[in-house]
């Protein structure tokens, strides 16, 4: 809406339209085009799954992690799973804000656990992309911010964003609290990233991207005056409250307050080991016969490392940096489960910035070339993930 109109409405004597629906309005080409390759997605694995006896719903709310949350929501913490290879999976390892939402959601609606988390995650996945928007527009303006939410709804591995699964619910929070440190909403900033740090335990990076930014604030001097000061304080405190709060919490559960979560971590052959465990899968997969997955796995991971250090020529925003550094760290840093590296760097939606730039300044048939191949390739991994993949997403 223009200033003219403005001016000529309240003339009229009409209400003023709410920023959050201009901004909705804004977002509503780029949330459509997001919803729509979001159900394509879908629409491919339910055909699927149909063909080979299977249920849709049952893949998309019941597969691997999805399980642990939905029985968390039902019974509380305390199922310990005890394997040959001396692996000991304790449910301490999922982090409890997306259990307690399913909890809350079954509580309100006639729904069981599995579609409760599906509820979550398809209203998170709406949540994080209008979020995303929003700060693609700030940077790049609006062709960039819509370009930047297809392409996150058509990475390899978004068939997570449709499950009952904790990414959608993080994403969405951190997509919103580096938009409020954008627009220095400090409180809010602080609130949300307490809130990304009690969904995952990538969360963390929410909560230094927040503290990153307010600590530069602080040394630039902005924020002069006791109010502004006090916001900034105060939205730097609230920040890391949920993830440390959650790790201490599973410290003195088990008896070990500073090591306790990670001991639980370890159980699951999960640590951080500067990537030695990961490339000691990259050398068996590029030497020897593998899974497909793993294969895919090397190469989106890749992928990512690549896009990061696009992203850094780019010089983006300090809390954009930040954030997506933890994230990559984490992912790139850490041991276990090399086959879900892909899904843990699906918040790090910063690092498709250089390639929604790219694509709106490309000639128009080469960017729906690129789009046309990675839609392509998003619905048909989605598929091989869930129906014939035999690891873990």
């Amino acid at each position: 809406m223009s200033a003219e109109t403005l001016d000529h409405a309240a003339s009229a004597g009409a209400r003023p339209v709410p920023r959050w629906r201009a901004a909705l309005h804004r977002a509503a080409p780029a949330l459509g085009l997001f919803a729509a390759a979001r159900l394509t997605g879908m629409v491919a694995l339910a055909a699927w799954a149909w063909h080979v006896g299977r249920s849709p719903r049952a893949l998309l709310a019941t597969s691997w992690d999805s399980l642990w949350y939905t029985r968390i929501a039902a019974h509380g913490y305390g199922r310990t799973l005890y394997w040959p290879d001396g692996m000991v999976q304790s449910d301490l390892a999922f982090f409890p804000l997306y259990p307690a939402l399913v909890r809350a959601t079954t509580a309100l609606l006639p729904v069981a656990g599995g579609t409760a988390g599906l509820v979550l995650s398809w209203a998170s996945a709406g949540a994080a992309a209008w979020g995303i928007y929003l700060i693609g527009e700030r940077l790049h303006g609006r062709a960039t911010a819509t370009v930047l939410v297809l392409l996150w709804g058509l990475l390899p591995h978004s068939i997570v964003l449709s499950m009952a699964y904790t990414e959608p619910v993080m994403t969405a929070f951190a997509a919103w609290a580096l938009y409020a440190v954008l627009t220095r909403r400090w409180l809010w900033a602080g609130a949300l990233a307490a809130l990304a740090g009690l969904s995952r335990p990538s969360g963390i990076a929410v909560a230094a991207a927040v503290l990153a930014a307010t600590a530069y604030e602080l040394w630039q001097g902005r924020g002069r005056g006791r109010p502004g000061l006090a916001a900034v304080w105060a939205g730097a405190a609230l920040a890391p409250l949920g993830w440390t709060g959650y790790v201490l919490w599973v410290g003195m559960r088990t008896g070990d307050v500073l090591g306790g979560y990670f001991a639980v971590q370890e159980g699951w052959s999960s640590r951080f080991d500067l990537g030695i465990g990961a490339l000691r899968v990259v050398r068996t997969v590029v030497t020897a016969p593998t899974h497909f997955g793993f294969g895919m796995a090397m190469l989106i991971t890749g992928a990512g490392v690549l896009l990061f250090a696009l992203m850094l020529l780019d010089r983006p925003p300090l809390p954009l940096l930040v954030y997506t550094a933890v994230l990559v760290l984490i992912t790139v840093g850490g041991s276990g489960f090399f086959e879900s590296k892909p899904r843990f760097l699906l918040p790090a939606f910063p690092l498709l910035l250089p390639l929604a730039r790219a694509l709106t300044k490309a000639r128009p048939r080469a960017a729906i070339v690129v789009v046309a191949a990675l839609a392509g390739l998003s619905f048909g991994y989605g598929v091989y993930a869930l129906t014939l993949a035999p690891m873990a997403l």
